[in-house]
């Protein structure tokens, strides 16, 4: 039975899709069966960053409604066998998703890969408590500044009471994501420290993803990151932190642009 990982955050803009293309990539580089779920409805970014917008021709409310089944909506990345997207629509609203329909998708999904990973929309809304209403792992992408942390503290209460494990007495595992992270402007004080972070959050950290212009350039190319350049230090930091997902034990550093250079070790235990 697969993993169902709910990749969400407070605040939009912060580097969330991005982050589930990557790490969805990632984990399929190292042999899993994985499968990207937008439930972004409405906006639908996720086949833009996934370079699959012109393959969509049924989508999550299709599947939700019974107007497509699975199999149809379902679309297999070009570049890595097994990995998957199922697409948001850009024509319904929020409204047409229904807690039995996704219940169905979701069972579905589960059986067929090894990991199923949900693209929350930013926010607190319908779409939002029903992507991560199946998790059972939870990655809360926050950029290193005020709000964006203090919106990811919503999230995290509403991880702790809005899921079905929460709703049988049990928690999923959290872990944070800090993107966007400048290890010379957080020492300036000009944004929170990783540790600043780790303080107000008490989450496990599982990444850092360093401020880097290949992130921007990788979506411009409708490719994951980790495929685009795999020797770039976002894709070393979202192949990093996908191992971590996997249980492996990897030292947590923040990557710089210069090959085989790294930023400044923390000494703290990886999610």
């Amino acid at each position: 039975m697969a993993e169902v990982m709910v990749v969400t955050s407070g605040k939009g803009g912060v580097g969330k899709t991005t982050s589930t293309a990557a790490l969805g990539a990632a984990l399929a580089q190292n042999g899993q069966k994985v499968v990207v779920v937008d439930f972004d409805v409405g906006l639908r970014n996720l086949d833009l960053v996934m370079g699959a917008e012109r393959r969509v021709v049924y989508d999550l409310i299709n599947v939700v409604q019974g107007d497509a089944n699975l199999n149809q909506a379902l679309i297999r990345d070009k570049r890595v066998d097994t990995l998957c997207l199922l697409p948001a629509s850009q024509t319904r609203d929020k409204d047409n998703l229904t807690q039995d329909g996704v219940d169905r998708v979701m069972d579905q999904l589960r059986s067929m890969f090894d990991w199923v990973i949900c693209d929350s929309p930013a926010g607190i809304e319908r779409g939002a408590t029903l992507a991560m209403r199946h998790a059972n792992v939870a990655v809360v992408v926050t950029n290193p500044e005020v709000s964006s942390v203090r919106d990811s503290d919503r999230i995290i209460g509403l991880l702790d009471s809005k899921t079905l494990r929460a709703e049988s007495g049990g928690r999923i595992d959290k872990h944070l994501l800090l993107t966007r992270y400048d290890t010379a402007r957080a020492e300036r004080g000009d944004m929170l420290k990783v540790d600043d972070v780790l303080e107000i959050l008490s989450i496990p950290l599982l990444g850092i993803v360093p401020e880097s212009a290949e992130v921007l350039r990788a979506s411009n190319l409708g490719t994951p990151v980790t495929l685009s350049d795999a020797g770039s230090a976002p894709a070393r930091a979202y192949m990093d932190a996908a191992k971590r997902l996997m249980g492996q034990t990897i030292p947590m550093n923040v990557p710089t642009d210069k090959k085989g250079l790294f930023g400044k070790f923390f000494n703290r235990r990886a999610a």
